[in-house]
């Protein structure tokens, strides 16, 4: 009796132990639900007191609830296709995820560029061959014997459907794209050879002097192509103040340190006495170890056989370098710093030169006329340059004094960025220098236009020599300005995501730059004054310029300035006290800050819009000059620029010209009228697809760039001759000739004098 019920009782017990890990599973359960219940109750009490605070006060009990029983339902269902996302992700393998995040990573670094195309790309490329791939290894294995008959129709089809996308997905990234650059308006076309006669020669030819080259360095260089027979030898020079976080690695790669950054160069210099006008020129970022210095010789060979000295220097060793920054991780800091700094060392040692018996520079080098160019990261380092060149001592540690005091007289910053480094935390600005700004809308590196922030930070004592101007060059990109760098703006296998079919040929794209940067040295560094009307008008370049369109700027220190639209924000006076700006029938009137395609830019301009179908009248906006402080004759000239803005106004056909009436009235009432395209019609704003079709609209830049004016006083009194120029009270922009529009107006000014 004992004995059985003794059984009983272990087999209850082992029963009751069976069933416990059931019972802590059913108690689980019952926890979460648990838990869901009491969180889901306190969520719903502070929805509804909150939803009170911004619902309440508009007195309406359905909106209150409406609004809370909408923004909960939205919320549910996008946190449902997350949870049921992470849910599906659960049943994956390990495995699988582990090496789906290795390759995620890898190839975002291999396509690094446009976020938005390198993540679509290396989504497709992960979903398309683990698709692939699962349904390969699953006929291999035999698995589609025993499965139904439409299993294995499902499988079979949807393996050939992933296939397919995969070769179409290869076949895109690899081939160049199909679409040819289209320039609807090129130069050419909308300047007449007719009104442009002119006895200038072509800046970008081949001039009189036989041209010599040599290189020099610092000892030990670690630029073999350098260290040839004939080289002059410098000294390096302590950098380490002018840049942070010189790793041990790059100490290894290059085998110096910051302390001792070497002087290295290669010159292009005419045969003769001399002395020739300076020119240093240097690149900006790209690979370290793939050297970019040599990429500018063409432009060395054609301005030294034209009568100056050029010297394309090395920075390289301030560049990016992966496996001695740890990709990105672990590089140089505030590096632009050091590469301005470094081109004034350059100047020092070019001085030492000038006045060393026995050096093959001995009183050959003309330090009165000295110009900087630089590219990308080198256009700003330009910049760096032009202000430590002023200043008495170093802006981020005083201790460290500055006496370099060069006649640097002329800027070119191609393609170049703004404001990575800022001296003390302020935006650099330059005074009574010449500044030239150059741009492509096809950029894939500097994609918005930097250099016109630096181009209106540029200023100039009234009435001095020095102008400023800016091109923006439709098709250009970014590499083709350095021959070493060409025709791919990104790293490697990037490149293959960008559009690289609509773009210049390399060699107009290197003309464009021949003929620019040759006339402004001409008018800048050897007082030629008829190479600044190029800059005025690039009508008398059309002749020299590759086929496309540009957009130009300018302004000289002869103009004197009625509104620039900085002053304040009131929108009814100019800059120059005493003026009224008022408007008329205008659908848009404002003035602000220019909004450039990621941000802001640091400059201010009146934005006008209008459409003839609502507007009651006429939509005009008119300037009513100041009493006093403006003298106008029949030399002056009336200057203005404008920046189409279709953006905007969302207008369809975003390839048409704009076209308005410019008119001018003097005290007695007298009214002459000249249309815009008199000078030229406003071209409209130039998009760059940046990526590759289709996936063009992924990364397009598309920004309002501003186009100078020139209308002279002689043209307003020929249409009318009872025009009294020395009385100039008004000046008008009619809205009357394309029926909508959206334009930005900025430096409206009078010459007193014709250049």
């Amino acid at each position: 009796m004992e004995k059985n019920s003794s059984n009983t009782q272990t087999e209850v017990i082992r029963s009751a132990l069976s069933r416990l890990p059931l019972l802590r599973v059913t108690s689980l359960h019952a926890g979460w639900k648990g838990a869901i219940l009491v969180l889901s109750f306190v969520t719903i009490c502070i929805v509804f007191v909150q939803a009170y605070y911004y619902l309440g006060s508009r007195g309406s009990i359905m909106d209150y609830f409406a609004g809370i029983v909408l923004s909960v339902v939205a919320i549910l269902i996008i946190t449902g296709i997350i949870a049921g996302l992470l849910h599906w992700a659960k049943k994956m393998p390990s495995r699988y995820i582990w090496f789906m995040l290795a390759s995620f990573c890898l190839l975002l670094i291999s396509f690094f560029g446009a976020v938005q195309l390198s993540l679509l790309v290396t989504f497709s490329i992960i979903l398309s061959t683990s698709l692939f791939g699962a349904l390969l290894y699953f006929f291999i294995k035999g698995g589609y014997r025993k499965a139904a008959t439409w299993v294995r129709v499902t499988v079979g089809t949807s393996a050939a459907a992933v296939f397919i996308f995969i070769c179409v997905l290869g076949y895109w990234i690899t081939s160049n794209g199909q679409m040819q650059l289209e320039v609807p308006h090129p130069l050419q076309k909308t300047k007449s050879a007719e009104k442009y006669q002119t006895t200038m020669t072509n800046p970008a030819e081949i001039g009189v002097f036989r041209v010599n080259s040599i290189t020099y360095a610092s000892e030990s260089t670690y630029r073999h192509d350098l260290d040839v027979e004939g080289r002059l030898i410098t000294q390096s020079v302590d950098g380490s103040a002018f840049v942070d976080n010189w790793s041990s690695r790059r100490t290894s790669t290059f085998g110096f340190g910051s302390e001792a950054m070497p002087l290295n160069g290669t010159v292009w210099y005419p045969e003769g006495d001399g002395p020739f006008p300076l020119i240093l020129i240097v690149h900006g970022n790209h690979l370290a170890t793939d050297i970019s210095d040599p990429g500018y010789a063409y432009l060395g060979k054609l301005l030294a056989s034209r009568g100056y000295i050029l010297a394309s220097i090395d920075e390289n060793f301030l560049n990016s370098s992966p496996y001695d920054d740890l990709f990105v991780i672990d590089g140089l800091k505030d590096e632009n710093r050091a590469r301005g700094w470094l081109m004034l060392e350059h100047l020092k040692t070019w001085d030492t030169w000038n006045t060393t018996e026995g050096n093959p520079f001995y009183g050959k080098v003309d330090m009165q006329h000295i110009a900087l160019i630089g590219h990308s990261r080198g256009g700003e380092a330009i910049t760096v340059a032009a202000t430590y060149n002023e200043l008495t001592a170093y802006p981020e540690d005083a201790n460290i004094k500055f006496d370099y005091d060069f006649n640097i007289r002329s800027l070119i910053s191609i393609a170049g960025t703004d404001m990575q480094y800022e001296p003390s935390g302020q935006p650099i600005e330059l005074h009574d220098i010449n500044y030239l700004a150059m741009h492509g809308s096809h950029d894939m590196d500097v994609t918005s236009f930097a250099g016109a922030n630096q181009y209106y930070r540029t200023q100039f004592t009234e009435n001095s020599e020095f102008f400023k101007s800016q091109v923006y060059i439709y098709g250009a990109n970014h590499g083709q300005f350095n021959t070493a760098w060409g025709r791919h703006d990104a790293v490697g296998i990037g490149n293959l995501l960008l559009n690289n079919a609509e773009l210049l040929p390399g060699e107009e794209q290197s003309r464009a730059a021949e003929v620019l940067i040759s006339a402004f040295l001409e008018a800048t560094l050897k007082g030629n004054d008829r190479y600044r009307m190029m800059f005025e008008d690039l009508g008398y370049a059309r002749e020299w310029l590759p086929e496309t369109m540009y957009i130009s700027n300018y302004w000289d220190a002869n103009t004197t300035l009625i509104s620039n639209y900085e002053e304040d924000y009131d929108p009814g006076t100019t800059t120059l006290p005493g003026g009224r700006l008022e408007g008329e029938s205008l659908k848009l009137w404002k003035e602000g800050k220019v909004q450039m395609e990621f941000k802001d830019d640091q400059y201010s301009a009146v934005s006008l819009g209008w459409d003839h179908a609502v507007a009651p009248s006429t939509p005009t906006y008119e300037v009513i000059l100041p009493e006093s402080g403006i003298e106008t004759s029949e030399e002056s000239t009336i200057l203005f620029s404008i920046a189409n803005n279709d953006a905007v106004s969302k207008i369809e056909d975003t390839n048409a010209l704009v076209d308005l009436t410019i008119a001018i009235e003097d005290e007695n009432g007298n009214v002459s009228r000249l249309p815009l395209s008199h000078v030229s019609p406003l071209l409209p704003m130039f998009e760059g697809v940046l990526a590759k079709r289709p996936l063009g609209f992924l990364r397009t830049i598309k920004e309002p760039v501003f186009q100078n004016f020139s209308f002279e006083m002689a043209d307003f009194i020929d249409a009318n001759s009872n025009l009294k120029p020395q009385r100039i009270s008004k000046i008008r922009f009619i809205f009357d000739k394309t029926t909508q529009g959206s334009i930005l107006i900025k430096d409206l000014g009078i010459r007193s004098d014709k250049l």
